[in-house]
Formats: structure tokens, C-alpha cells, sequence
């Protein structure tokens, strides 16, 4: 059967490259029953219910064998007409498929399309569509239950009823500006600094709770730093509870970064061992150093290693100085077991000091702690929804808009203004006042199939 469609049909294999038990391609676009019929010689699918059949090449003959599912619009995923095809999970096979389906008209899905065809064809908003990816890259399980929460909708939930008090709130206001002699004392009697007090304190909480739950999506970026030979692989090993990095008594063994990503808590903790910074003729070393701060460039919190038996020597001293100011940094006493220390937390200049032995493990806990508290997170995991940059940056602006606000209330024209561009704000999270190219970014960033 020689059949075209419309361009804007696409298919992509769903399912994870390599073998597997089963494979699935879908399929999205208008009008797709010829589709269907064409690919399983001509058997028609009950809508939403599983149809045993074969799946046909052009020249009929079988390609696969396995189920179809047809998803008629707009009762679907993207709110056009879907198929899927579940057949066997061998590549060779999901590729003659894919191929089939090309050749009955449609083109290659780019990353992300299913999930932003959901979302132009309103079954999500923008929110909820990049829940999607958050909810297939989880780290842990409470950042998977929390990118369920937001794919639910508890997330754009939150931002829907804050833009309905603002809108509600608006309205009240611009209503003023027709009666400008009675503009002040209409808003009074209307409460509209306690409205807008309301917002503004629902918003912190918001704000609150999308931080937590950036930190269980994002984590943070750690790097040891320190002289030669003070026990920064060891700490590393120790941290990640495997031994990921080369420990030995020589000095400068590590000559390149080395980075593990572990869970403390939920929260995903990527670690960098770096090369011990000291001066050096060897060409690799200095590769490795420069290495070290670059990463300390790109770092949330450094681990000043230091020796328990020496304290803070001048070398110590001129790394110090290198760290940028606005880098958050923890010292790490190591090898108390040489020194006779006890595993203990300090405070020392404003930083926390950390007594331990990266060697037996005591203290370490300690450490894993003090990082925790370090970025604010409060083990919350349970109520959070992942929320991104942009959506603490938007959640941020709206913010300011209120702030300013709540100062100029008695300025009608100036308070009316800022509370349109604090809903504006809050409405990009949900994708209401969107641009295109920010759309493309988003869903760039989705795998193929999805």
C-alpha cells in the first residue's frame, strides 16, 4: 500500500538504545488509522486497546511481530492521533520498523517533539513537560517522586493560583485608574496591600520549596583541594565509598581530575579530586594543576584538605588566596588518627572545620553533613517538586515586581505595572508567556522518543 502523509507525522524509537526484551516506536500526527492499517496489513485497531498482529513491510512481508496501540486525538499523549509499536527490542529490527515508517510518510522526531507537541497542544504545560526528563534522569527516589509531583501538576498548581490572586488583584487596581480621585482610598477599603501581602507570602513558600527541590535536581559541585599527599583521594574513596581514585604515599599521583557523583541524602554530590597544587617541573602535573582550577572556577563548595599533623602552612595559605571570594569553602583536618584528634566540627574565620580521617572513615559523616547544610537543603525531600534555574530565576523576578509594589502601592500606574510584570513572570515557568527560541532549548535538551 502506497500511502503519504502529512509532514508534520513523525516517529522515533522510544525505547533505549541496545537490546532489550521489547522495543517500541511511536508515531504522532493527524489522521494516522491509514497508518495503522498499513503497517498491520490492513487490521483495524480499537482505540486504546492492544492488537496482536504483524507488522508488515512494503512488500508485504513481515518485519516484526508484537503489539499496536492506537491513541485517536485528542485522547493522547500529544493530543494527535499516536500509535506505538511494542515489538521486539533488537536494534536491527527497531530500525527496518522505523525505516517503514518513513517510507508510509512520516520523518524523524527531533528530541523532544512528542513531549513539546503535548505541550503546544495544551495536555501540559511547560512545567509539567520538562518534569518529563527530570522524572527520567532522577538520581535518587526523592527526586524522582518529586518530578512526579510537578508532572502531576503540583508545581504549576501553586504558580496557577498565584497568577489568579495577581490577576483578581490587577483587576481591582486598573479599575482604579478610570477614578483617579478616589483611586487610594478604594484600594484601601479593598484590602489590597493585605491581597497583596497574601501573594507575596505564598511565593516565599513556593520559592522555598522549588530551591529544595532544584538542590535534589541539580545537587552541587564539589572539589577537593590541597597540597600533595594530604589524603584528597582518600577522602574522595571515602565519600564515595568505593575506591575511585589512586591512593598512594607519593606525592603528585594524582595528575588529572577524577569526578564521581554520589547521594548524600537524595541529594546528587558530584565530587572532583583534583592534582595536588604545588609548584612542579613536570609538564603532566602542570596540565593537572591547571585542570584543578579550572574545575574550582566551575565548583559550589571547596574542601580545603589539610594535613591534622601540620595545621595551615604557608602553602595552604597561597591556595587560599587563589580561591574566588564568592566560593564557599569547608577546611578538612585529615588523618586525626595520626594526630590524636578526635572527629569533631569547628568554625574557624567563618568556615566550618571538619576534623577527620579519610583513612578509617570517622568524621565523615560529619563532613557529608556540614555539605548538606552548606546549600540550604533541609531534607525535605518528601514535599518538594524539582524545579529548575529558570524557574527559581522567574519565581526571583516576580519577587522584586512585588516588592516594589508593595512600596509604591499608593502610585497607582507605577503598582499596576509592577504587578503585570510579576504575573508575566510567573506565567514563563508555566510556558504561558514563552519565547520560541527558549521553547527550542528546552526540549532540545529531551532524549529522541520523547
Amino acid at each position: 500500500m502506497n500511502l503519504s502523509y502529512a509532514p508534520t507525522t513523525i516517529a522515533a524509537i522510544a525505547t533505549a538504545p541496545g537490546r532489550g526484551g521489547i522495543g517500541v516506536i511511536r508515531i504522532s500526527g493527524r489522521e494516522l488509522l491509514p497508518f495503522a492499517l498499513a503497517i498491520s496489513g490492513g487490521k483495524t485497531p480499537k482505540p486504546r486497546t492492544a492488537t496482536y498482529t504483524d507488522f508488515f513491510a512494503a512488500d508485504g512481508t513481515a518485519i516484526d511481530n508484537g503489539l499496536l496501540l492506537y491513541f485517536p486525538g485528542p485522547h493522547s499523549f500529544t493530543g494527535e492521533d499516536v500509535i506505538e509499536l511494542q515489538g521486539h527490542g533488537g536494534p536491527v529490527v527497531l530500525k527496518m520498523l522505523l525505516a517503514r515508517c518513513v517510507a508510509l510518510g512520516a520523518r524523524l522526531a527531533e528530541p523532544g517533539e512528542f513531549t513539546r507537541r503535548a505541550f503546544l497542544n495544551d495536555k501540559m504545560d511547560l512545567a509539567q513537560a520538562e518534569s518529563v526528563v527530570d522524572l527520567i534522569d532522577a538520581a535518587s527516589e526523592t527526586a524522582a517522586r518529586g518530578a512526579l509531583k510537578s508532572l502531576k501538576g503540583a508545581f504549576s498548581g501553586e504558580i496557577h493560583a498565584m497568577v489568579e490572586d495577581l490577576i483578581t488583584l490587577r483587576m481591582l487596581v486598573e479599575a482604579t485608574l478610570d477614578f483617579p480621585e478616589e483611586d487610594i482610598d478604594f484600594l484601601k477599603a479593598a484590602d489590597a496591600t493585605g491581597k497583596l501581602a497574601s501573594i507575596r507570602s505564598q511565593l516565599a513558600r513556593v520559592q522555598a520549596t522549588a530551591r529544595q527541590g532544584a538542590i535534589l535536581r541539580e545537587g552541587m559541585h564539589v572539589v577537593l583541594v590541597g597540597e600533595p599527599n594530604v589524603g584528597k583521594s582518600s577522602l574522595m574513596n571515602a565519600l564515595a565509598g568505593d575506591d575511585v581514585a589512586i591512593v598512594t604515599d607519593i606525592a603528585g599521583t594524582t595528575r588529572d581530575t577524577v569526578r564521581e557523583e554520589i547521594i548524600i541524602d537524595d541529594v546528587p554530590v558530584h565530587v572532583i579530586d583534583t592534582a595536588g597544587l604545588r609548584d612542579t617541573d613536570d609538564v603532566v602535573e602542570k596540565i593537572g594543576i591547571e585542570r584543578t582550577w579550572a574545575a574550582v572556577e566551575r565548583a559550589d563548595v571547596a574542601l580545603v584538605l589539610v594535613d591534622g599533623r601540620e595545621g595551615i602552612t604557608p602553602n595552604v595559605e597561597a591556595i587560599l588566596a587563589r580561591l574566588p571570594e564568592r566560593l564557599p569553602r569547608v577546611f578538612v583536618f585529615n588523618k586525626i588518627d595520626l594526630a590524636g584528634e578526635d572527629a569533631r566540627v569547628d568554625e574557624e574565620d567563618g568556615h566550618p572545620v571538619v576534623y577527620l580521617s579519610a583513612a578509617t572513615h570517622d568524621g565523615v559523616d560529619l563532613l557529608k553533613g556540614k555539605l548538606l547544610e552548606l546549600i540550604g537543603y533541609k531534607g525535605e525531600g518528601e514535599s518538594v517538586y524539582l524545579a529548575r534555574a529558570r524557574h527559581l530565576d522567574a519565581i526571583h523576578r516576580a519577587g522584586e515586581h512585588l516588592a516594589v509594589a508593595t512600596s509604591e502601592w499608593q502610585q497607582v500606574e507605577i503598582f499596576a505595572e509592577e504587578l503585570r510584570l510579576a504575573q508575566n513572570a510567573l506565567s514563563e515557568i508555566t510556558g504561558e508567556f514563552t519565547p520560541d527560541d527558549l521553547l527550542g532549548v528546552i526540549f532540545s535538551r529531551f532524549c529522541i522518543g520523547k
